[in-house]
């Protein structure tokens, strides 16, 4: 059975994309698609706010494209050297809060601690922050999209623990991505499954997808990477079969096997 996922594969230098390798554990044939294309913003900004700790109570990512753009910045090499003498130093002293196992091990990557990776999505990210945090204390410095959910900034405004957000990319569509599924559809026919990765994705995708599956879309089985995703699609009128119980790999695999063969479970 056919699998189409709507996500960037994985660096090609780190193996196998693991979603397609944990569908292939089920026997399921897993296809990628790019959707989201980003444009990187306000990096100058960015940077000065990085290199002043002392005027935050820590930092908040909820995705992987907040630490793709520092690590734009840390290419320059005086920022390199700022970074890796004492700020990331003076960060570690501060928790780095995180949504998420590839967000949390990007944050590895340049050298910080991250905490709460296992909260999954921003509602109960923001539970976990506001059990950590005092009111009224240091502002928690929070790189993001343009097209971030409103959910996490109003959970700690409500419990009055300052938030800074600074956009530092766009979210646009892919400009490959009309093609990319015309062509999977005309040559692999309609999948069993179809994976969503984000609100965007739903936002970009499904319209071009309802139009290539025609009448048989009631027998897709629509699966989200989590409930922010699950609920755009419920907003677009579609019946989502699963929802990954956390946003990885192995969930999103094993509640795509159980929707597709729900007599075995």
């Amino acid at each position: 059975m056919k699998v189409l996922l709507l996500k960037d594969p994985k660096d090609k230098d780190s193996g196998p994309d693991p979603y397609i390798k944990e569908l292939g554990s089920y026997s399921l044939e897993a296809t990628l698609i790019p959707v989201l294309s980003f444009e990187f913003t306000s990096l100058d900004s960015l940077f000065e706010k990085l290199s002043h700790p002392e005027c935050y109570g820590g930092l908040v990512f909820t995705s992987p494209r907040a630490l793709e753009a520092i690590k734009i910045c840390l290419k320059e090499k005086s920022k390199k050297e700022a970074w890796s003498k004492s700020l990331k130093q003076m960060w570690n002293i501060k928790p780095t809060y995180v949504v998420g196992k590839a967000t949390a091990s990007l944050v590895e990557e340049i050298g910080l601690i991250p905490q709460g990776e296992k909260a999954g999505n921003a509602e109960k990210l923001a539970e976990y922050i506001c059990s950590r945090e005092k009111p009224n204390s240091s502002a928690l410095l929070f790189p993001c999209g343009a097209l971030k959910r409103e959910v996490l900034p109003t959970v700690l405004r409500e419990k009055g623990i300052p938030l800074e957000s600074l956009t530092v990319y766009q979210t646009t569509q892919h400009p490959d991505l009309q093609e990319s599924l015309s062509s999977y559809f005309s040559q692999q026919g309609i999948p069993a499954s179809v994976a969503f990765f984000s609100p965007s994705g739903v936002k970009f995708c499904l319209q071009h997808i309802q139009k290539l599956s025609g009448d048989l879309i009631n027998q897709v089985k629509f699966a989200a990477i989590g409930p922010s995703t699950a609920e755009a699609l419920q907003g677009a009128g579609i019946a989502v079969s699963c929802t990954a119980g956390s946003p990885t790999p192995q969930d999103l695999a094993a509640a795509i096997h159980t929707a597709l063969h729900p007599h075995n479970c």
